[in-house]
């Protein structure tokens, strides 16, 4: 998982490189029509327009926080398990080899669900209890597996319009500037301080709308994993106590 935020990470500072490459040429050359889009160059205008300072924080909270989202929903998709069937394989495990042959199909099993069955099948030789509390503990560690890297989206959703409304706040002061110069109030002086403002204000916030959206999905994610984990560990406790019984009798 590592290596794909890598990957995703460097791919997304490419994008940032070949705008603020575009940027340069905004200047001299103009761009080549067959290399980019309408749409492309319209974009890439009002980047230009809004200020590359500014605008290009905002770009790289864009691309982190997108790579961030997609190492989680690669993660989490990787981490379901269907426990229905796994807790069919583990009973007729235990039925026809034991512990060690229901370990084995957890050991051979991903995901996080997998993990706590073999954490609990293998302090089964304590009472339940034991088996219980193993369960409990090794569910947090699992959870904080499926959290890791929520706080840096939650970050960038909140520091993209905060970096915008602090690139409106410059243009405004641009604006006043450019009155205070001239002496004069007329429209055409403060245009372009506005525009900035209006521009910086808006890439903020569909960033940050962008990001919430992959962040809500993320959470209904996580909520789903870790439910069918509290109630497919439930079903393995009994199942565990059943085994118990049946060997003391």
């Amino acid at each position: 998982m590592k290596k794909l935020l890598s990957v995703v990470t460097l791919v997304g500072f490419g994008i940032l490189g070949f705008t603020s490459k575009a940027f340069t040429q905004a200047d001299g050359a103009e761009p080549n029509a067959q290399e980019i889009t309408s749409l492309h160059q319209s974009v890439l205008d009002t980047f230009i327009d809004g200020g590359p300072f500014f605008m290009s924080f905002v770009l790289i909270c864009l691309i982190l926080g997108l790579a961030l989202c997609i190492e989680r929903i690669i993660y989490l998709n990787m981490a379901t398990t269907n426990t229905r069937k796994l807790l069919d394989k583990i009973g007729a495990a235990l039925d026809e080899g034991g512990l060690d042959a229901a370990k084995e199909v957890t050991r051979n099993t991903s995901g996080p669900v997998a993990s706590i069955f073999y954490q609990a099948l293998d302090r089964s030789h304590g009472n339940i209890d034991q088996v219980e509390k193993a369960i409990e503990q090794y569910g947090g560690v699992q959870m904080g597996l499926l959290e890791k890297g929520l706080s840096w989206i939650s970050l960038f959703i909140a520091l993209a319009p905060m970096l915008g409304f602090m690139g409106t706040v410059i243009g405004m002061i641009g604006a006043f500037d450019a009155i205070a110069k001239a002496n004069n109030i007329a429209p055409a002086i403060v245009a372009d301080g506005i525009k900035v403002a209006l521009i910086t204000t808006v890439s903020g916030l569909i960033v940050a709308i962008i990001l919430q959206v992959f962040y809500n999905y993320i959470l209904s994610k996580i909520d789903g994993i870790v439910l069918d984990m509290e109630d497919s560990s439930i079903e393995m406790v009994d199942m565990i106590y059943k085994h118990q019984l049946q060997n003391k009798a």
